[in-house]
């Protein structure tokens, strides 16, 4: 079997939001990822580059928003990919960040594993972004 040869060593991920100011207000503003770009989308649009490390986060934002928004509920609401994960050094000061912001923490800061914490928090179309900090 033959296995794949990256070319970059991180991924890509692509958010299709319904608002793109309120997606901006959440993940350049309150997460603080870094903005690099606004590229116009092929069919109407715009995708808000973030950077995350290495890891490119497009916020795509089309002129008609999809009719159809994702299942909510995190990682029991479906199948399918239902959240994403950040590990950071301060998950408490993180966390409370988004919470003091108005947004839904499901998940408050809590230890998963020896030496392991997490929190997840709802952005404004549903997805959950889970923090991770590792003590160990």
């Amino acid at each position: 079997m033959m296995s794949i040869e990256l070319a970059k060593d991180a991924i890509d991920i692509g958010i299709v939001v319904r608002d793109g100011d309120a997606a901006m207000k959440f993940y350049r503003d309150t997460l603080g990822l870094e903005h690099i770009a606004d590229t116009p989308m092929p069919g109407g649009g715009t995708m808000h580059r973030l950077m995350c490390g290495t890891t490119l986060v497009k916020i795509v934002e089309r002129d008609e928003p999809p009719e159809k928004s994702d299942n909510p509920g995190g990682p029991g609401g479906a199948s399918g990919i239902r959240y994403w994960t950040i590990t950071i050094h301060d998950l408490d000061a993180m966390t409370a960040k988004f919470s003091d912001a108005g947004y839904t923490v499901p998940v408050a800061p809590r230890e998963v594993r020896p030496g392991v914490r997490i929190s997840m928090i709802e952005d404004p179309d549903g997805n959950w972004l889970e923090l991770l900090e590792d003590r160990n």
